[in-house]
């Protein structure tokens, strides 16, 4: 049977898989366009996400925004998710019986979303999506193909603003940039040109 946004609304709305479900305000689904050739995949939300119901709107959001825009990009028109749907307490990293149970979740996202190209913020992400070994350090900026999708390991905005030396900030520029050219190279990129370096 082919899952609606409505089934998976209804369904994560009502959502007692784990005990995230126990000490959550809002369920965060996910925020952008539903047609996007972007999906960018963080870890969970955090304090602002779960009042507001939405992803990526405090500190680490409002980085990621300038990072989108940076390569010319507007959260509208990319999809932003989550692994798990509802705040660890303490924004704690979700545990994997956590994740194990919001990944359908995730999965039902990425089919109706179809992107091409999958950004995964954080070890998390890139552990629950590419497999589960990865190291961040070592492999952030390095493409993978899976099933016809490419997929960027980055990090997630909210490591990028405890970097007090600056390098991770670097390389996550690299990565942003490799994305735009990625985008152009395959026809998709829908930015203005942008020139920002730092």
């Amino acid at each position: 049977m082919q899952v609606t946004w409505e089934m998976l609304e209804d369904a994560v709305s009502d959502c007692r898989g784990c005990v995230l479900c126990q000490t959550r305000q809002h369920v965060v689904l996910g925020e952008g366009s539903r047609n996007a050739d972007v999906m960018f995949v963080g870890e969970g939300p955090g304090q602002q996400e779960d009042e507001q119901g939405r992803p990526f709107v405090g500190p680490a959001g409002q980085l990621l925004d300038k990072m989108l825009a940076a390569i010319g990009l507007d959260r509208s028109v990319v999809y932003i998710a989550n692994i798990v749907k509802c705040r660890p307490p303490h924004n704690r990293v979700p545990e994997a019986f956590e994740q194990n149970a919001c990944l359908p979740y995730l999965r039902a996202q990425f089919v109706l979303v179809r992107p091409k190209i999958l950004v995964c913020l954080g070890a998390t992400a890139a552990k629950a999506v590419i497999r589960p070994d990865l190291r961040i350090t070592r492999e952030r900026g390095i493409w993978v193909d899976k099933k016809g999708t490419q997929i960027l390991p980055t990090y997630h905005p909210s490591a990028l603003l405890r970097d007090e030396t600056g390098e991770k900030k670097r390389e996550a520029w690299q990565d942003m940039k490799a994305l735009r050219d990625r985008m152009k190279e395959m026809g998709i990129y829908p930015g203005q040109e942008v020139e920002a370096d730092g």
